[in-house]
């Protein structure tokens, strides 16, 4: 699943959301490169750079970016917007002798072997680099979800959806959970501060367009079989309808970020 979002990098990078300006300028702030002493280019390695949603927010932000991206089709995507990538997973990625201010991975981090990737990311990163790993975690409106939960129940009852839509599992909670096992291990290298958490809530108002835009680019969603996903497109495009024709959809940008040791 992890390499099947090129499947429509287009759709992707058209579709997903970003990320909080507030978040970019935390990394950028917390980078060697960045800060009151640096020159405020600071070198990042993006892991899972996919089309460049967030190496993009950073380069705005006056920081060199480099990707690992292991999905070939996103990696072309990437390097077509200027970006040097290198095609591989994070474990296996070799960075023949290159040393970054910060390694960041926005939305892919949980693709990523926790102890493997702690140990990667501390071998590239000078002393004081950060590593900052965030997703977007969110959570659509009442009335949303419970249009949602009725038609994952019907069409997906087995689905990982359909279990946090029937037990209202909030987002957030779910992806902070995600979080626990990943500052272990960066705990666990010595070599890394004790992980922070930073947390930023925003909200997105959805068209029915918009939201049936993005939802193929969900990873449960890319690999469905073609009769299946139209199916779910059609069902959430009426769900969608009978609310107005939009909902709102509450975020939170779940992070967690350590600095490199000396």
């Amino acid at each position: 699943m992890a390499e099947s979002f090129g499947v429509d990098a287009e759709r992707y990078d058209r579709a997903r959301p970003h990320y909080p300006d507030e978040l970019i300028a935390r990394v950028v702030a917390r980078s060697p490169g960045g800060g009151p002493e640096g020159d405020g280019s600071p070198a990042v390695l993006d892991v899972g750079i996919g089309t460049g949603i967030v190496a993009r927010q950073l380069r705005a932000a006056r920081c060199r970016v480099a990707g690992v991206e292991p999905d070939p089709r996103m990696a072309a995507f990437a390097r077509d917007g200027g970006f040097d990538v290198d095609e591989a997973t994070f474990e296996e990625w070799e960075p023949a002798g290159r040393t970054f201010d910060a390694v960041v991975a926005g939305q892919t981090w949980h693709w990523v072997d926790p102890v493997a990737g702690a140990a990667r990311a501390a071998s590239v990163l000078r002393p004081g680099g950060l590593l900052a790993l965030f997703w977007n975690a969110g959570q659509p409106a009442p009335a949303a979800a419970a249009a949602f939960g009725e038609v994952f129940e019907r069409l997906m009852p087995d689905s990982r959806m359909t279990q946090a839509y029937r037990f209202a599992v909030p987002a957030a909670q779910g992806y902070a959970a995600l979080l626990d096992p990943i500052d272990d291990a960066i705990r666990a290298t010595g070599a890394f501060t004790v992980p922070e958490r930073w947390s930023f809530a925003w909200e997105r108002v959805y068209t029915r367009d918009e939201w049936l835009d993005q939802l193929p680019t969900q990873g449960l969603f890319t690999t469905l079989p073609p009769d299946d996903l139209a199916a779910l497109i059609a069902a959430t495009g009426a769900a969608v309808d009978a609310l107005g024709g939009s909902f709102p959809m509450s975020f939170t940008t779940l992070a967690t970020g350590s600095t490199r040791l000396p």
